[in-house]
């Protein structure tokens, strides 16, 4: 990856609808070999996939929940059951796996503290090995960000 393939993912992570030709000459190169370079990219899953970033307050989803879970044991069972089950929540827009007080952290956002407790009652404390459940709610946004230093 050269100064020019870094160049075209900063401005294609801050507009990823910009057309071609006005990318290439933000970089300096012609609209043939930009393309190229995109599809490159893209091949490569350096540009995994292109998205909307939604308003969530605007579609009633502004309830943002960090969430700690710790599980009873390290089973490779309790461990990849709970990880399969937040893969396919759409409350959960991230989770991880990490080392410290918690076992994994997820990011839920959802309507309301009601549908904050449905989501886990439907959704998390049936799962076999849950030990604790922390539940951490944001007051505002301070940073919300994207884009990669690349």
């Amino acid at each position: 990856m050269d100064s020019f393939d870094r160049h075209i993912l900063r401005i294609l992570q801050q507009d990823g609808r910009i057309s071609n030709q006005h990318l290439a000459d933000e970089v300096g190169l012609s609209a043939a070999a930009c393309w190229r370079r995109v599809k490159a990219l893209e091949e490569s899953k350096a540009i995994r996939k292109y998205v909307a970033l939604v308003d969530a307050d605007i579609v009633q989803q502004g309830l943002c929940v960090l969430v700690m879970v710790s599980l009873l044991r390290h089973s490779v069972i309790h461990t990849k059951a709970f990880e399969e089950a937040m893969a396919v929540c759409e409350e959960v827009l991230q989770c991880y796996a990490v080392a410290g007080n918690a076992d994994f952290v997820l990011r839920v956002m959802v309507s309301d503290i009601k549908a904050y407790d449905q989501f886990l009652n439907d959704k998390v404390f049936p799962l076999e090995g849950i030990s604790q459940v922390n539940s951490n709610f944001a007051l505002r946004e301070i940073k919300c960000g994207t884009a990669l230093k690349v």
